[in-house]
C-alpha cells in the first residue's frame, strides 16, 4: 500500500471516529422528553414504597383473574388517596402477574415469581392535564425502574400523559384504552369511584 493510500484510509478512520464521538456526545445531552414526569414517577414510587404498596415489603392484596393485556393475567388492585407534597391525589395501583402456569393460587403462594409489572394511574393537581382529569400514568418494573418504549425514534420512559396526542382521537396507550372504560372516569371497575367526579344518577 502506498503512502498516499495509507494517509487516505487514516483520514477516513479519524473522520468516522470524530463523527461517532460527536453523535454519542449529542445523544447524552438530549434530555428525556418527559423528564419531569420521570422524576415525579420516582418520587411517587418512593411514596408508594413507604406505604408498603410496592417493593419487597409490600402488603399482599387479594389476587383475581384479570386477563386483559397489557395488564397481568392475574391482578391485585389498590385504590385510595395518596399524598404527594401538598397534594392528596387518588391512586389506582395494579400489580400485574404473568408467567407459565400463573394462577390465583400460585400467585398467592409466590408473588415475587410472577410479578411482572406495576401500573398506576394517579390524579395530580388541576392544570397537569385538564383534558384527561389530570391523570398521571406509569408502568414500573418490580424493582421500581420504568419500562421504556420507542416512539418516533425516541426512547421514552413510561410515565406521564401516556400517550397524549394533539386531539383526543390521536391519544394512544393508557389514555386511549382507559377512555373506552365508559363513564368518563377512565376506570374499568364500577366499584371504584373517583372522588369528586360527577357520576350520572343510576
Amino acid at each position: 500500500m502506498t503512502l498516499l493510500c495509507k494517509l487516505f484510509y487514516s483520514s477516513l478512520f479519524l473522520l468516522a471516529l470524530v463523527s461517532l464521538t460527536a453523535c454519542q456526545t449529542a445523544t447524552k445531552k438530549i434530555p428525556a422528553k418527559n423528564a419531569k414526569d420521570v422524576l415525579f414517577a420516582h418520587k411517587l414510587w418512593q411514596a408508594m414504597e413507604r406505604k408498603h404498596l410496592v417493593g419487597s415489603a409490600s402488603i399482599p392484596l387479594k389476587p383475581f383473574f384479570g386477563g386483559a393485556k397489557p395488564h397481568g393475567r392475574i391482578l391485585e388492585i389498590y385504590n385510595h388517596k395518596l399524598t404527594m407534597g401538598n397534594h392528596k391525589g387518588f391512586l389506582i395501583l395494579k400489580r400485574n402477574y404473568n408467567g407459565k402456569g400463573v394462577s390465583i393460587h400460585r400467585v398467592s403462594k409466590n408473588r415475587k415469581k410472577y410479578l411482572t409489572a406495576i401500573t398506576i394511574m394517579y390524579q395530580r393537581k388541576a392544570g397537569y392535564d385538564n383534558d384527561n382529569l389530570n391523570m398521571f400514568w406509569a408502568k414500573y418494573k418490580p424493582d421500581g425502574t420504568l419500562f421504556t418504549r420507542t416512539l418516533a425514534g425516541h426512547k421514552m420512559q413510561l410515565a406521564g400523559r401516556l400517550i397524549k396526542g394533539k386531539t383526543r382521537a390521536d391519544n394512544k396507550g393508557c389514555l386511549y384504552c382507559h377512555a373506552s372504560a365508559g363513564g368518563g372516569d377512565y376506570i374499568f371497575y364500577p366499584n371504584i369511584k373517583l372522588p369528586g367526579f360527577h357520576y350520572p344518577k343510576q
